[in-house]
């Protein structure tokens, strides 16, 4: 079989890549092992405002701008609904947080994305007696259904390799052999599974594991997300998702009794109605220390790239980064120095 390119993983980062490949009528095959990636049990949102620190996420107009019509085009191209535009109401828990959404509301990057007046709480089975700021502009992606539908796409027409990536069978010439495969260039999308990439272990990808529960909750009538300690984000037919934890030693994805009660208790300091749990999800996170993505090419071999390090803002930075690391490699359109390698060598 011969491609243009090789992608090795199928989680946000890959479907994204595909896509611009998709685009430029550019012929590839994915191999994806298909184990438990945080793209699949991600709370999938999208959000433009770090509302811990109250500050604009790092790039997120534009980044916006490039995401919403990216995903709009998966919705009708696969046939399903992924985008929920839906509100965040940050609760606020005391005068002083109030007086500082007005501060903030103001500044360069916030004007757009935030609300200058205090909403009032409504919902009896919440407690929020400072009321509420809103977020505009954000929403949640269904990125398991997205990543579910993608992969049977990919099934259909016989481009996706269901397994692990054996890296010792790697050919590196002035093409790329992998078993009967030959491509021009491989790409590695593979999330956290990158420390075990001999290519590209040496970049700092600390990893950082989240657990979030879904609960069923009948009474809570709620259509907006929410954000206290936790975020709590409707998934439909009265069940929510609720996370998420930030672990930075626990590399593995089994969900802990420690960050469950930890959820738990951050969920009951707002939320007064029965709920039962339903399920609880762990998932190790791309991170780097600096925050920003990891795109470029390897320092020896000239047609093998990287594209990870999307951390806990996948949702809302792939489309952008995958559009950068195809025109880097594609049109020689340098990267920025923000996201490239090349901060790192």
């Amino acid at each position: 079989m011969k491609v243009d390119y090789i992608v090795v993983g199928l989680g946000l980062a890959g479907i994204a890549f595909c896509e611009q490949l998709l685009a430029n009528n550019k012929s590839f095959v994915v191999i994806d092992s298909g184990h438990n990636t945080s793209s699949t049990v991600a709370g999938g949102l999208y959000n433009p405002v770090i509302l811990k620190r109250f500050t604009p996420a790092w790039n997120a107009e534009m980044q916006l701008k490039t995401a919403i019509p990216y995903y709009k085009k998966l919705e009708h191209n696969l046939g399903i609904k992924l985008v929920y535009t839906t509100p965040v109401f940050r609760l606020f828990a005391s005068v002083e947080e109030q007086n500082r959404w007005f501060e903030v509301s103001d500044k360069p990057g916030l004007d757009p994305f935030i609300a200058k007046q205090i909403h009032r709480n409504t919902n009896t089975h919440i407690e929020a007696p400072f009321g509420f700021g809103e977020v505009y502009q954000s929403g949640r992606v269904d990125t398991s259904l997205l990543i579910k539908a993608y992969k049977n796409k990919m099934i259909k027409e016989h481009t996706l390799i269901e397994s692990p990536f054996e890296y010792e069978e790697l050919i590196i010439n002035k093409t790329i052999e992998y078993g009967n495969i030959s491509a021009s260039k491989i790409v590695f999308a593979e999330g956290y599974g990158l420390i075990n990439n001999p290519y590209f272990n040496f970049l700092p990808l600390t990893g950082n594991k989240g657990e979030l529960i879904t609960i069923k909750a009948e009474q809570l009538n709620l259509d907006s997300i929410i954000k206290s300690g936790v975020f709590i984000i409707p998934d439909g037919d009265n069940q929510f998702r609720v996370g998420a934890t930030y672990n930075p030693f626990d590399k593995t994805t089994t969900p802990t009794e420690e960050a469950r009660t930890e959820l738990l208790k951050k969920l009951n300091r707002f939320l007064k109605c029965d709920f039962k749990i339903v399920k609880h999800q762990a998932g190790i996170r791309p991170t780097t220390k600096d925050r920003k993505p990891l795109l470029g090419c390897h320092p020896e071999f000239e047609n093998v790239f990287v594209l990870n390090g999307l951390g806990s803002r996948g949702v809302l930075i792939a489309p952008t980064v995958a559009v950068n690391l195809y025109d880097f490699i594609e049109k020689s359109i340098p990267l920025d120095k923000e996201i490239s390698i090349e901060r790192f060598l």
